[in-house]
């Protein structure tokens, strides 16, 4: 059995990450989407709150669950027996960090290995930031984020409810608008 994290602040999920613990969840027995306790950036949400919004995010996936976690990522993918640590790369920047970061931990833990996964193209602009941002400013961020998160940054962000036929919903693992 092949046991996978997929490291991340998840500050908060949005549909990029949705889609590549999905996609992970097809390659590997087991995904763990480890949301990061400690970052030093500002974070919107609480890691509590960031668990809840990731848990109910991937209820659909079987062999995914979420778990929080301080320190460094290896240690993480160490305390849970994972094998492998997943990505998702959206551009070059992307690859070019990772390959620095995956050099590291590749130094520090030679047995955890590390997968990239290149984002779909239709979240290759997308991020956690540009989606806090243009939601903050009442912009339409219904597409870019799964209902919970939607409504998450809703109340955060204190601005009216999105009208029904705006509201992103998930079918069948992929996302759809209602009519």
């Amino acid at each position: 059995m092949t046991r996978a994290i997929f490291p991340g602040t998840f500050d908060p999920l949005h549909n990029g990450h949705l889609d590549i613990a999905t996609r992970a969840s097809q390659i590997f027995d087991e995904v763990i989407l480890a949301v990061y306790d400690a970052p030093p950036k500002k974070l919107v949400f609480t890691t509590e709150q960031r668990v809840a919004l990731a848990t109910e995010a991937v209820a659909h996936l079987p062999n995914v669950s979420v778990s929080s976690y301080e320190g460094l990522t290896i240690f993480c993918a160490r305390r849970l027996n994972a094998k492998v640590i997943v990505r998702g790369l959206r551009n070059v920047t992307d690859f070019t960090y990772e390959h620095q970061i995956g050099w590291a931990n590749n130094e520090l833990a030679p047995e955890i290995e590390l997968r990239c996964l290149f984002c779909r193209g239709e979240f290759a602009s997308l991020s956690a930031t540009i989606l806090k941002e243009v939601a903050s400013l009442g912009g339409d961020v219904s597409n870019w984020a799964p209902p919970n998160v939607l409504e998450a940054m809703r109340v955060h962000y204190n601005l009216p409810a999105l009208p029904p036929s705006r509201r992103a919903t998930r079918t069948e693992g992929k996302f759809d608008r209602k009519a």
